[in-house]
């Protein structure tokens, strides 16, 4: 199992919907959230995602496409 840790930035019209969630069942991820700060226009989540390699990659572009923005979390030595 890898590790990864990010911050996922949501637009507005995204921060309703259960994109971790579906993120997670779809590529077999474990979501730990570390930091969370939801407004009314964004959302931002700093997550560690622990999962296959092949799987956080898939994962990865999944949020992308779905229009969230994923950041790597800076000074990540984990995996």
């Amino acid at each position: 199992m890898a590790k990864k840790q990010v911050t996922l930035i949501f637009p507005q019209h995204l921060i309703k919907e259960p994109v971790i969630y579906m993120m997670s069942k779809e590529y077999d991820i474990i979501p730990n959230i570390r930091r969370a700060k939801v407004t009314e226009s964004v959302g931002e989540v700093t997550l560690e995602l622990e999962g296959s390699e092949e799987g956080l990659k898939k994962a990865v572009v999944f949020l992308e496409k779905k229009g969230v923005r994923v950041e790597p979390v800076v000074g990540d030595v984990i995996g």
